[in-house]
């Protein structure tokens, strides 16, 4: 078990050597040189750590910017942490080993069902699926399984939804990309469906074809807001003045010593960009070498199979609807933080990394299946629906005695749900 709980947490966890490993496996079934084969393995690990580098600039930043936001509109409440139920059921509930074996058990079952069944997907990202098994586990055991049960039910539903989620997306991320080689490997794929249903519901009738947020005609003097991240400073510099301006300088006084919080705000909205230009060039390079790599495996282990990667993948073919995606959502996240206590739900604050990065990829479908209006409107939606299932998930910890915690991942909640509300009752009733 020690050894197994090494390479679980040292290699099986970390998400960027798992994808070299599976692109140097793919090279070498197709028969590849030494030489190609080290070269494509290592450009595929760079571009996944210069994705994960801007990926961290940009949770720096939305850090900063969620503490300014709750100091500038007073919002207090629960704070949705999916570490925080892991590191509860680690600590408290001593289920640490079930939760690295149903990790495990997890991918095992998905390439097995990858492999017997028409749901061709991989599910890649690995710390997405650390937090699929705790999920499952901790609600599991609430549901009153143990020991080897726990484990096989939980990597059970756990490998039904790393490969039915990207399943499910992948009619609508063909659109996005004009092709199969990708899928969506993301667990808030629930999430991104309201918002491809709403935006379906409010498209606009009798063509096919919608105006899409990337093609906003611009008048001359304005033609510079075309460069994506000129487009991003546009929009993110006055969000963070304007919200730094009414929390003040205090929420913030650690992290700006003697500099001015308008002036730090400016520049943080300033990395803002910085991360999703670094963020996009790592997609870029991961994406040049995963897809080719991963022929290996289509051809040989499980046939016709697609790597389902995380959601940051799809932002360069629809920024524009990543931005929008991220204000709507967090205008819906606001307006459900509002209204779900008058219906005797828990307060539950925007989280800005979900709402970002949850958001942008949930604009995107929007988009490709409304357009525009299908952006606006469903991304509102999205924001009301991932800001009600982590308020469920109070309502249910607090009844199983849990401490008031919550996640924000709709994809694992659903599925810890599924213990809670429907084998939790079954094992009851006998």
């Amino acid at each position: 078990m020690s050894a197994l709980g090494w390479v679980i947490s040292n290699i099986l966890t970390q998400a960027g050597i798992v994808i070299a490993l599976i692109a140097m496996l793919g090279l070498v079934l197709q028969g590849k040189g030494v030489g190609a084969t080290v070269v494509g393995t290592f450009k595929t690990l760079l571009g996944f750590y210069v994705l994960a580098a801007g990926s961290a600039i940009l949770v720096d930043t939305l850090t900063y910017f969620g503490t300014v936001f709750q100091a500038a509109f007073n919002m207090t409440g629960v704070v949705p942490s999916i570490e925080a139920v892991n590191g509860y059921a680690t600590n408290n509930l001593q289920l640490g080993g079930q939760i690295a074996l149903t990790f495990l058990g997890i991918f095992v079952v998905n390439i097995l069902l990858a492999r017997l069944t028409p749901w061709k997907y991989i599910f890649l990202t690995g710390q997405a699926l650390l937090w699929m098994a705790t999920m499952t586990v901790v609600l599991g055991h609430a549901a009153g399984l143990h020991g080897a049960w726990l484990i096989a039910a939980a990597s059970l539903v756990g490998g039904v939804f790393a490969v039915g989620m990207p399943a499910a997306a992948q009619p609508i991320v063909r659109r996005i990309t004009g092709n199969d080689a990708i899928a969506l490997g993301h667990f808030c794929t629930i999430g991104y469906l309201v918002e491809a249903g709403v935006a379906w519901l409010v498209r606009r009738r009798g063509t096919d074809r919608q105006p899409s947020t990337e093609e906003v005609t611009l008048p001359r003097s304005l033609e510079f807001l075309q460069d994506t991240y000129m487009s991003l400073a546009v929009v993110m510099v006055p969000l963070y003045l304007v919200t730094a301006a009414f929390a003040g300088a205090d929420p913030v006084a650690d992290q700006t010593g003697d500099m001015n919080h308008m002036v730090h705000a400016f520049i943080q909205a300033v990395q803002f960009v910085v991360g999703v230009y670094v963020l996009m060039a790592g997609v870029r390079l991961l994406l040049g070498e995963i897809v080719p790599a991963f022929r290996g495996i289509s051809m040989r282990l499980v046939p016709d199979s697609r790597p389902a990667l995380d959601c940051p993948v799809l932002f360069p073919y629809a920024p524009n609807a990543v931005v929008v995606g991220f204000i709507t959502t967090t205008l819906g996240t606001v307006i459900a933080m509002l209204a779900l206590p008058a219906l005797g739900f828990a307060v539950i604050v925007p989280g800005m990394l979900t709402n970002f990065f949850a958001g942008g990829t949930a604009g995107i479908f929007g988009n490709a299946v409304g357009g525009r209006r299908g952006a606006l409107v469903g991304g509102v939606v999205h924001g009301l629906f991932i800001t009600l299932l982590p308020a469920l998930l109070v309502t249910t910890f607090l009844n199983l005695g849990f401490p008031n915690l919550s996640a924000t991942d709709v994809d694992t909640i659903t599925a810890g749900l599924v213990f809670a509300y429907v084998i939790g009752p079954i094992m009851r009733a006998f």
